[in-house]
């Protein structure tokens, strides 16, 4: 069966995530789509920062919470605001520009650039990635030099397009939205808008753009298949 021909095209929060899985879940409620909580994001860490218990987390500078059983590397830039949360791991240079929510367990590797995001628990951009306004889903993975690209090349405001339907956004920075356990490919660019269904795959150095349902994988030249 095709995947465009299946029920499991969806860019709504409640088919892409399992809220249990973030520190941010009430974030997202009330809202129908992920990219509604890009403009929210710095607002939110900071209001939930001042709730968070000082003996489980460090507040070592201005709108920066690390909880102590992260890991943080000395390199490692966390620009404000942001949330290091239980048992991440922030490696060797990598930069979080700030409005950034590391999720439990989740590990920012190598030289990877963060800003505008959340990252539920698990997730792994563990290889010099970019990941800028974007959602990233329970346990979803990005392999080394996956990219989210934020801003479209005419500058103008992002639509969100499937053969469904398509969504204006009304923001000109929107980046990916990866549902639970996807996985992206090594060097593989996520354009503005792509919305990645839960278990979907994408082959290494692809293009994506627009929707992949859940469940599908995403091969070079754009064919997206059922995974079997």
């Amino acid at each position: 069966m095709s995947c465009m021909m299946n029920n499991k095209l969806s860019c709504r929060i409640e088919d892409l995530f399992d809220l249990t899985k973030t520190i941010a879940s009430e974030l997202f409620t009330g809202k129908t789509y992920p990219w509604e909580v890009l403009d929210e994001i710095k607002d939110y860490i900071l209001e939930l920062g001042k709730s968070l218990s000082p003996e489980e987390y460090d507040h070592p500078s201005e709108g920066v919470w690390i909880a102590k059983d992260a890991k943080v590397f000395p390199s490692a830039y966390l620009g404000e605001p942001c949330i290091i949360d239980k048992g991440a791991e922030v490696r060797h240079c990598a930069f979080i520009r700030g409005s950034a929510i590391v999720g439990k367990n989740a590990v920012v590797g190598n030289s990877v650039e963060l800003k505008n995001v959340i990252l539920f628990d698990g997730v792994q951009v563990p290889h010099y990635n970019y990941v800028g306004d974007s959602v990233l889903g329970y346990k979803s993975h990005m392999g080394a030099g996956s990219i989210t690209s934020n801003v479209k090349s005419d500058k103008q405001k992002v639509y969100v397009k499937s053969p469904a339907e398509t969504i204006f956004t009304d923001r000109k920075k929107v980046g990916a939205f990866l549902g639970d356990n996807v996985e992206v490919g090594c060097n593989s660019v996520l354009n503005p808008g792509t919305v990645l269904g839960r278990g979907a795959r994408v082959y290494p150095t692809s293009c994506v753009r627009g929707v992949v349902p859940a469940g599908c994988i995403f091969k070079v030249g754009g064919e997206i298949s059922e995974i079997k």
